[in-house]
């Protein structure tokens, strides 16, 4: 993989986006990596149910309720940072392991244009517990198939 993204090639960014300050940042990154570059912004959010095995169907709808609220929300805040830039980005929400979906987004897009260079950008958390149990950024340290960008 060459490391530099020569100044013509296409660039896909994946934005990790759940509306917390570090992701705020990591999408005010990926606008900052993307000026005078061809390419596109993909904000991601992806719900993450825990113990959705445990949860009755109807617990379930309503998770899936409030997650598309949540959607709704997050879609218009991130509106909000990329005013301006209307046809450059898009917005997704997913229900899923957030790491892992993030991953499988890098490959499809990987995969559907070779030519283009896919990067994943997310903030860095600041939850305490995470230094213990491992956060998104850990686990995508470690498997991303793809150059990923951690914003302090």
């Amino acid at each position: 993989m060459n490391a530099a993204v020569p100044p013509d090639a296409r660039l896909q960014l994946i934005v990790g986006y759940d509306g917390s300050p570090p992701a705020v940042r990591a999408l005010d990154a990926a606008i900052r990596l993307l000026s005078g570059r061809n390419g596109q912004i993909l904000v991601l959010y992806i719900g993450h149910l825990s113990a959705a095995d445990s949860m009755s169907p109807d617990a379930l709808a309503e998770m899936e309720q409030s997650f598309s609220e949540i959607g709704a929300d997050l879609k218009a805040q991130a509106t909000g940072q990329l005013r301006g830039r209307e046809d450059r980005w898009s917005f997704e929400w997913r229900q899923g392991d957030i790491a892992r979906e993030l991953t499988e987004e890098a490959e499809r897009l990987g995969h559907a244009d070779p030519d283009e260079t896919v990067a994943i950008v997310v903030g860095s958390s600041s939850h305490a517990m995470h230094r213990v149990i491992g956060s998104v950024a850990v686990s995508l340290s470690r498997h991303s198939p793809v150059p990923l960008v951690i914003v302090p």
